[in-house]
């Protein structure tokens, strides 16, 4: 479960990381990664091109239980914004981990946008 300290809440924190951060994109899922205030902060986007309820819920329940076991590696102040895409719904937990961390060393390793 990702603590409640450790999520982004606010609609303008999330169109502030997916506009201004840096992505990176993959099968499964897209990362944006922005420096922030103080603390890391993770928000999920889950749509309904994803699937019906049952299945975006899946998704979510495994990004979330990803993303806070992946905390420690990010910068610290930083929000990441973790986006689903339809592919999503078929993959299994591992292959959105793997995809997570692939995405994760790209963002972090791209230079600051300009």
């Amino acid at each position: 479960m990702l603590p409640a300290a450790h999520r982004l809440r606010e609609s303008a924190d999330f169109q502030r990381v997916t506009r201004q951060g840096r992505r990176a994109g993959s099968r499964t899922l897209v990362a944006h990664l922005a420096p922030g205030e103080s603390g890391v902060a993770v928000g999920l986007v889950v749509s309904k091109q994803v699937g019906g309820a049952v299945v975006r819920n899946r998704v979510k329940r495994r990004l979330r239980h990803a993303a806070s076991a992946r905390l420690d590696q990010l910068p610290a102040g930083s929000r990441l914004v973790v986006r689903a895409l339809p592919a999503s719904a078929a993959a299994s937990y591992e292959e959105l981990g793997t995809d997570l961390d692939r995405c994760l060393q790209q963002v972090t390793q791209q230079r600051a946008p300009r």
